[in-house]
């Protein structure tokens, strides 16, 4: 190569102070490597112990601070089973089952014949397990759709790359922690609101807590009324032809197929689905994580979709007040009526057996109108501020997948 055409060894994103080129180097020359095994489960002499022992399964995905201990051995198992105890600082590489994930252990640790484990790094350990959270994602990724299922340890030790001197390292490690605190303090703001959220719900729907009118006064008492008295059942057909074919997600609601699933995995003849308009509910009587009894769901985000006539689709009088409802389902407050008609082992490909004038028999307990309306308001405004919080939380994880991409050669 001429020198106009020399690539200079450095990242595309730098911080401000440091101008010398990486340097080329060798994995295996970067530390000390050690496999794992598993100590046999029928020897009970080998667990119950006090040394920490992982599977591939105990890291989590894209987070190199996290993992799930709960498994202990004994000093036995070490010495008579092929696991080895690592010592601490450690960087965890899963090479063979779950193949792509890399943490970084503060503590001594045994794992087990899926992991390559470095000890006693020649470099910042932070910085090369960050370093290794991107090659070994990559690595996993190129394998998709082969009939290799892991990567070697020679592999792994003979992967190249580029390091830059030891501040550079420090800084860029220190930086990167830094995020992956912020996030972490993100995600635990979450999981506060969402906790607030379920406990309000369950005291608000069951009176422990009520609110007063304008006036300072008690709301009149609530009163059991069916669904079918203050809902109306949904068979329009789709004779317009709408091709925005929903379907139920715990997570998102009603989500358009193409949104959730990147294609359309319906029918090619839409005309015999249910034509919804926002505002209108649907229940899928499969069973999910989180949704025992099925889920109801409210179209919120489009103003028209299609679901196919597997749901019971519904629209609430005018007496009745939406934000209301849509947090008594997501309250489970229905679930035990539900529970009552549901015929009890009659299942259909994870469909609950719920019959059509049973779901409409169920009976729920409905405040006035005003009392729906002030509890809608409060919960849908805590809502906002979840999601709020978690656009938050994606704009920094994407700034640390960009950042990743982009601060290591």
């Amino acid at each position: 190569m001429t020198k106009k055409e020399e690539v200079r060894r450095v990242p595309n994103l730098r911080f401000k102070g440091f101008e010398e080129e990486w340097e080329q180097r060798t994995l295996s020359d970067l530390g000390d490597f050690i496999g794992g095994g598993t100590p046999s489960s029928s020897n009970s002499n080998f667990w119950n112990g006090d040394i920490p022992w992982i599977s591939s399964s105990d890291l989590v995905e894209d987070n190199i601070h996290s993992m799930n201990v709960s498994r202990f051995i004994t000093e036995e198992a070490i010495n008579k089973s092929s696991t080895k105890l690592c010592k601490a600082p450690i960087i965890l590489i899963v090479s063979r089952v779950g193949v792509g994930k890399v943490a970084y252990s503060h503590e001594s640790i045994c794992t087990s014949q899926d992991f390559t484990n470095i000890v006693n790094f020649k470099c910042n350990g932070l910085f090369l397990s960050y370093f290794l959270s991107v090659e070994m994602k990559n690595s996993a990724s190129s394998l998709q759709g082969t009939s290799i299922k892991g990567i070697s340890s020679s592999d792994i030790k003979s992967k190249k790359l580029f390091i830059p001197n030891d501040n550079e390292q420090q800084r860029i490690a220190t930086f990167l922690l830094l995020l992956d605190n912020r996030i972490r303090t993100q995600s635990k703001i979450i999981q506060r609101l969402e906790t607030s959220m379920q406990n309000l719900r369950k005291r608000l729907f069951t009176q422990k807590y009520r609110f007063k009118d304008n006036f300072g006064k008690s709301f009149i008492d609530w009163e059991i009324k069916r669904l079918g008295d203050i809902a109306t059942r949904i068979t329009n057909k789709n004779k317009e032809n709408n091709i925005n074919v929903l379907t139920i997600s715990a997570q998102y609601g009603l989500i358009s197929q193409l949104d959730f699933f990147n294609k359309s995995v319906s029918a090619k003849d839409l005309t015999g689905y249910f034509l919804l308009s926002k505002n209108y509910f649907a229940y899928n009587k499969s069973y999910s994580n989180g949704y025992p009894m099925g889920a109801i769901k409210r179209l919120k985000n489009y103003e028209k979709g299609v679901v196919s006539t597997l749901y019971i689709c519904f629209d609430f009088n005018s007496d009745i007040d939406l934000d209301f409802m849509e947090h008594l389902f997501e309250g489970g407050i229905q679930n035990s009526e539900l529970e009552k008609i549901a015929q009890e082992g009659a299942r259909n490909h994870g469909l609950l057996n719920i019959g059509l004038a049973d779901f409409f028999n169920i009976e729920l307990t409905i405040p006035s109108l005003d009392e729906q309306r002030c509890i809608g308001k409060f919960l849908h405004k805590l809502q906002e501020k979840i999601e709020l919080e978690k656009q938050l939380l994606l704009k920094y994880e994407n700034q640390k997948k960009y950042l990743l991409e982009n601060l290591f050669i």
